[in-house]
């Protein structure tokens, strides 16, 4: 893999390796992650618990909770190597894993965790959509009566939100993007308080709590099967973020070095974001039983009070502008070196044109991202109108991203950094820990591909 650089230069004050100094803090690291973990995985938490039960659906999410910080507690000893506080830096996953791990399962890593990426755009584009068209279904319902028929297609409301992200996605690079993500932090939190408050609210309306130990009951054993896969499957894309880790500790300042502070940020993140999930997905159970909606926000069984449905889907809008861009980053900064170890003296790779429009900043632009990154949003839209399956596509990015890029490398990366030896406890211990993982993971994945073809053939 080709090493990093910076297409831009400036005069300013610079970091050990050369860079221009980073500003990133504990608040600005909490923000890109909450933007990254919370997102439209959380609207599908309450479907998933009704197919687990009240008693696995619960434990399901403290468990994955607990693997995601422990797969963060490993990795974010790998932003610097061989020393997790005085080593060089790796300023991406894929330059931990060619460090610690060779070049072959470098590629590996990248083909899995760019796939992730630009799955996770294509779910974002696709729940974007059917936030967008909530609201005027919410609307309409308002106006005409919970049995009006309120149809809206997904396509204008995808196009519309392929539109924002062409121009979104000329921000230059992660270190210009923290106050979206602050912004997308925002709105995460709304929209799952507010989930969580109609869920109790329609809780303590029914008079009693729905649901049950088993779960949503299926015709069948093996549809039963699937079903559980698939809901794992959700789950599991609703916590990791080892995907961007790495970019987002080297957005960090030191001291304190940034291993200590990206912990810190991901006990803190992990803590909240799990907190907010068992509200969602137990308080949505709870209040609508095994006919719990894919999607607790767009499925209608909430339909008073309209205005704050409303509100609750435009906080969903807005925070997966910024959570898109957090997934997209990454392989944009990837293209963008690749192209310049690639093309050194190309114009059309290297040259920026600065742009000058009434009211807003003078911009650099230049034709190899406008080029690259329209095509990237172009490709992810047109996936997400022709796959438009939530609850499994979820599940299938879930499960692709869950053991490969959240266990395996971290792990193994782990082995190589503290220079563990095989058969030792801990090296037991981990690898129990990897193993079970695994199964879990290709579990999920089965189910959910078994659930894509089955809704595409329907």
């Amino acid at each position: 893999m080709v090493g990093h650089f910076s297409l831009e230069h400036s005069n300013g004050s610079c970091d050990d390796d050369g860079r221009l100094t980073r500003t990133g803090t504990l608040f600005t690291c909490i923000a890109h992650i909450i933007t990254t973990v919370i997102g439209s995985g959380v609207l599908s938490l309450a479907w998933s618990v009704a197919q687990l039960g009240w008693i696995a659906g619960p434990v399901s999410m403290i468990c994955f909770a607990i693997v995601t910080y422990v797969s963060a507690f490993l990795l974010s000893d790998c932003y610097r190597s061989p020393d997790p506080v005085t080593g060089t830096r790796n300023y991406s996953y894929m330059d931990a894993v060619r460090v610690n791990l060779g070049r072959k399962r470098t590629w590996l890593c990248g083909i899995l965790q760019y796939l992730s990426m630009y799955g996770t755009g294509v779910a974002y584009t696709l729940t974007t959509a059917t936030s967008l068209r909530a609201i005027m279904k919410s609307n309409c319902y308002h106006k005409q009566g919970h049995k009006a028929p309120c149809s809206y297609g997904n396509s204008f409301y995808m196009l519309l939100f392929g539109a924002v992200q062409v121009v979104l996605s000329q921000i230059p690079d992660f270190h210009n993007m923290a106050w979206l993500s602050v912004v997308a932090a925002i709105m995460s939190f709304s929209y799952s308080f507010i989930g969580f408050a109609l869920g109790l609210a329609k809780t303590i309306g029914n008079g009693h709590i729905k649901g049950s130990i088993a779960g949503t009951l299926m015709a069948s054993p093996g549809q039963k099967v699937w079903r559980v896969s698939q809901a794992l499957g959700d789950i599991a894309f609703a916590f990791p973020y080892s995907l961007v880790l790495l970019e987002i500790e080297d957005t960090l300042k030191s001291p304190p070095p940034e291993n200590k502070t990206m912990k810190k940020a991901s006990m803190i993140s992990v803590s909240l974001t799990t907190f907010f999930y068992l509200c969602c997905g137990c308080f949505g159970y709870a209040a609508f039983g095994n006919n719990a909606p894919g999607n607790f926000l767009t499925g209608f069984g909430f339909y008073e009070p309209y205005w704050l449905i409303d509100f609750a889907n435009a906080c969903i809008v807005l925070h997966l502008v910024g959570g898109y861009q957090v997934f997209s980053q990454p392989i944009f900064s990837f293209v963008d070196r690749w192209f310049h170890a690639k093309f050194p003296n190309s114009g059309f790779v290297n040259k920026f044109y600065t742009i000058k429009l009434p009211i807003v900043p003078a911009y650099r632009l230049n034709l190899l991202r406008l080029c690259f990154r329209t095509i990237y949003v172009v490709t992810t839209t047109g996936l997400a109108m022709y796959f438009p399956y939530f609850n499994q596509i979820l599940g299938l990015m879930g499960a692709l991203n869950f053991w490969p890029l959240a266990i395996y490398f971290p792990v193994e990366m782990y082995f190589v950094q503290r220079k563990i030896k095989t058969w030792t406890k801990r090296w037991i211990l981990l690898e129990v820990f990897s193993a079970g993982c695994l199964l879990v993971s290709a579990f999920a994945f089965v189910g959910s591909v078994e659930g894509l073809v089955r809704e595409k053939l329907h």
